[in-house]
């Protein structure tokens, strides 16, 4: 297929570390800055889309250092009625922190009512590797991902630790009973799926969840999510550390899922989202995922929970040179 040519337009600019858009009822964006700062983009004096200078009052305290600080923010979707948002970010030391997703309600200028629903356990050192991301599932529970941490990667095939996992919990912060692990003794009853290092996309396509994460120097990947699954981290994967050493020797294993695509090198995939509009009929049932390393925008149509080939967009925009990567779907076994 042919490049698509795309009209590109700024919506805003001067941004540090922009993270997450969350869409509010009548057109407004709230948007994260990692740096622990919550903006509004709205309509100035001529109609156009506008950065608002005074970030949002009343945000929790946050770890804000190296990967750690504000992540996530998502809409409730009775927000009409209830005014109420989601966070996520991390908390504590830098030598004890946690990932932690709060509700707080948005009056247009501060947030008030602030309630922390969850807090990863235990506490780990180090602010790299926390995920964050958070998406709805169609039965109204909320799905969160964890990173592994990084040097304490093993704790993704571990069951008393939230690290390395997707959680699932209910809009409340209480756990939905029909959680695989829910009611096991030593088991996180949060968990929904482990095998993680650091998932950074979450999307919903035909009512399924996707979710992509970042290899070690390759082996980034997409997968379809089921509960109880395994994903294989760091049994598994198609990278090597940083220092070229071998994390495995096994690319897959048994009982373990393969992805659905892998990025080898890596294109270090940040956010996605999945398109069903009318607007562009031959982009429903894609995903599009944002590369931050590849500074380009994938498109992967999907059939059948199958990938097809994927469009590279937005390349030309700023990049000097782009490195090849193989990103193909992984073979039967």
């Amino acid at each position: 297929m042919p490049p698509t040519a795309l009209q590109v337009d700024v919506v805003a600019e001067g941004l540090a570390h922009p993270w997450s858009l969350g869409f509010l009822p009548d057109g407004r964006l709230l948007v994260t800055e990692r740096a622990g700062r919550l903006r509004v983009i709205e309509p100035g004096p001529d109609g156009r889309p506008t950065l608002r200078a005074v970030p949002v009052a009343g945000l929790p305290p946050m770890l804000v250092r190296g990967q750690a600080g504000l992540f996530d923010v998502l809409v409730d979707p009775d927000f009409a009625r209830n005014g109420r948002i989601f966070l996520s970010y991390a908390h504590g030391r830098a030598d004890a922190n946690h990932l932690r997703v709060a509700s707080a309600r948005f009056d247009g200028q501060r947030l008030s009512g602030l309630q922390p629903l969850f807090t990863s356990q235990p506490a780990k050192a180090g602010t790299q590797h926390f995920g964050g991301r958070l998406l709805w599932l169609p039965d109204g529970t909320l799905l969160l991902g964890m990173g592994d941490g990084n040097v304490e990667r093993t704790g993704a095939q571990r069951l008393d630790t939230h690290l390395g996992k997707l959680l699932r919990i209910a809009p409340d912060g209480s756990v939905p009973a029909d959680n695989p692990w829910r009611g096991r003794p030593g088991v996180r009853p949060e968990i929904y799926s482990l095998g993680h290092r650091n998932p950074q996309g979450a999307a919903l396509l035909d009512g399924r969840p996707y979710v992509h994460e970042h290899g070690a120097r390759g082996g980034d990947e997409l997968n379809r999510i089921d509960a109880g699954a395994n994903y294989g981290w760091p049994l598994a994967t198609g990278g090597i550390d940083y220092t070229y050493a071998r994390v495995t020797p096994f690319r897959r294993l048994p009982g373990l899922r393969d992805p659905l695509v892998e990025w080898t090198p890596s294109i270090a995939p940040a956010g996605m989202t999945a398109y069903d509009g009318a607007l562009f009929p031959h982009w429903r049932g894609s995903l599009f995922v944002a590369a931050l390393k590849e500074r380009s925008l994938r498109r992967i149509p999907m059939a059948g929970g199958v990938p097809g080939p994927q469009e590279i967009l937005l390349h030309e925009r700023g990049v000097l040179r782009l490195r090849p990567a193989t990103a193909k779907p992984m073979p039967p076994r």
